[in-house]
């Protein structure tokens, strides 16, 4: 099982890394916050100080189209903040 999915790099993570040193992972839904850690500390080779979970439900969406009514909706995700240990950094950028 793969804990972490992908890292969350937008303009408010980014901020908050160099800020706060926090970072942000799409992480799989059964995960808990041990694992979450502990595949941190695997994949990056830092000291985890502290794991924030947040569970976002799927957005349900209706469009009208000449052929009726479409429903759908986004896949459920959950987001993990990391608070990393001062000293140390994640650098996302450095194999491309």
């Amino acid at each position: 099982m793969s804990v972490l999915i992908k890292p969350i790099i937008t303009e408010k993570m980014t901020a908050e890394s160099e800020l706060y040193n926090r970072y942000g992972f799409i992480v799989d839904p059964k995960a808990n916050k041990i694992q979450i850690k502990d595949a941190v500390e695997a994949t990056y080779g830092v000291g985890v100080k502290k794991v924030r979970t947040m569970n976002y439900g799927p957005t349900r969406k209706t469009r009208y189209t000449k052929t009726g009514i479409q429903h759908g909706k986004t896949n459920s995700v959950k987001k993990a903040i990391v608070d990393v240990v001062e000293g140390d950094i994640i650098d996302f950028y450095s194999n491309l």
